[in-house]
């Protein structure tokens, strides 16, 4: 998240003075905040808890784990076809050609099925609230690589939340992992940790990455086209995953699978339906926040969702809490605050100079 950012609203449909949300009064405006927040916490949350479901249940394919989290991007064609802005001729004519922007959409749509199966992974070998506040290292990788390639400012704030986010998760990784899914040895254990800490790693470079493609390739962002970045990677992320189905043999698995899932075959089929629309409802909050109010409210929600999602795991899943996972909570919760107060001060300096943020693209968090 760089720190000249203005929101959304601002943007869309600028050039008309027309916004599709310009005539909702106060009443339906907060509404509709409200139910964007309830999408992402709820999604993402319920996304976590229910992949956790299917591995404690018998659900044992990785790269099926992995093609939920984005085969019901369809969903998102929803609130595309509903609430999109026009798009006048001077517009279309700065972004770049049909193939440079396939190829872009491509390579990051690759990435992201990479990045989902890095995170079937971890999910395979952890317990979900151990999973989540790994997934808080994105914070850690999100400060070190804006700084490299989108120039953000490495500020006190910045520091002490990488710090105690990276303290937190040494906490993690020194843990007797008594929490651990049953039947995980100590080394799936690591495993697990390692492919967490890697896929947080490269979402926090697929954000950087699309955040310079909104720079330089797309070179505007508004409602529209942050969904359109979202649904044509997700159909490549989608694509890519049932090609590894495929390859890997794990499709021939899949019936047994079901049959041995001691919930039930409808359940089985329910699990894994049930996630990938969650994943979309996520998705669907995300980009309504970013709509509704800006960039920097829909990662404070996003990065809300972290430290709920542990606590859900508790109540629901019966996720064990020791002491160490308590303070590695405590401490994600205090980086997640210093990271958020950051970037709130950039965003009140970006409100301030809106001609300097002319040509900066704000940052989407995709589920």
């Amino acid at each position: 998240m760089t720190d000249n950012q203005q929101p959304i609203l601002g943007k869309d449909g600028a050039s008309n003075g027309q916004h599709p949300l310009a005539k909702l009064n106060r009443l339906h405006f907060w509404l509709l905040l409200a139910l964007n927040i309830i999408f992402l916490l709820a999604g993402q949350a319920a996304a976590v808890i229910l992949g956790r479901f299917y591995y404690d249940k018998g659900g044992n394919s990785k790269w099926m784990a992995t093609l939920v989290q984005t085969a019901a991007f369809p969903v998102l064609f929803i609130p595309y076809l509903f609430i999109t802005s026009p798009q006048n001729d001077s517009e279309g004519s700065n972004r770049a050609s049909f193939i440079t922007v396939s190829v872009v959409y491509f390579v990051i749509g690759a990435m992201v099925a990479g990045d989902n199966m890095l995170y079937s992974i971890g999910l395979l070998y952890l317990s979900a609230s151990t999973y989540s506040l790994i997934c808080a290292t994105q914070l850690i990788f999100s400060a070190v690589l804006s700084f490299f390639l989108n120039g953000q400012k490495f500020t006190a704030l910045i520091m002490n939340s990488v710090v105690v986010l990276s303290l937190s998760t040494a906490l993690l990784a020194v843990n007797d992992d008594t929490d651990k899914p049953s039947g995980v040895t100590k080394w799936k254990y690591v495993i697990g940790f390692l492919a967490t800490l890697g896929a947080s790693a490269m979402y926090a470079l697929l954000l950087s990455l699309m955040q310079l493609s909104f720079q330089k390739v797309l070179k505007k962002e508004t409602f529209s086209v942050v969904l359109e970045m979202q649904i044509y990677t997700a159909l490549v992320a989608t694509g890519v995953s049932i090609v590894g189905l495929f390859a890997s043999g794990e499709w021939k698995t899949l019936q047994g699978e079901m049959g041995s899932f001691t919930a039930g075959k409808l359940s089985y089929v329910m699990t894994l339906v049930w996630t990938a629309i969650a994943w979309q409802i996520c998705s669907v909050g995300v980009v309504g926040l970013v709509f509704v109010v800006s960039s920097l409210f829909s990662n404070v929600i996003s990065t809300l969702s972290l430290a709920i999602t542990p606590i859900a795991a508790v109540v629901i899943l019966h996720d064990k809490m020791n002491g160490v996972k308590i303070i590695a909570m405590l401490m994600a919760i205090w980086g997640f605050g210093t990271y958020l107060y950051q970037n709130y001060v950039d965003d009140l300096k970006a409100r301030k100079a809106p001609s300097a943020v002319d040509d900066a693209p704000t940052e989407s968090r995709s589920c």
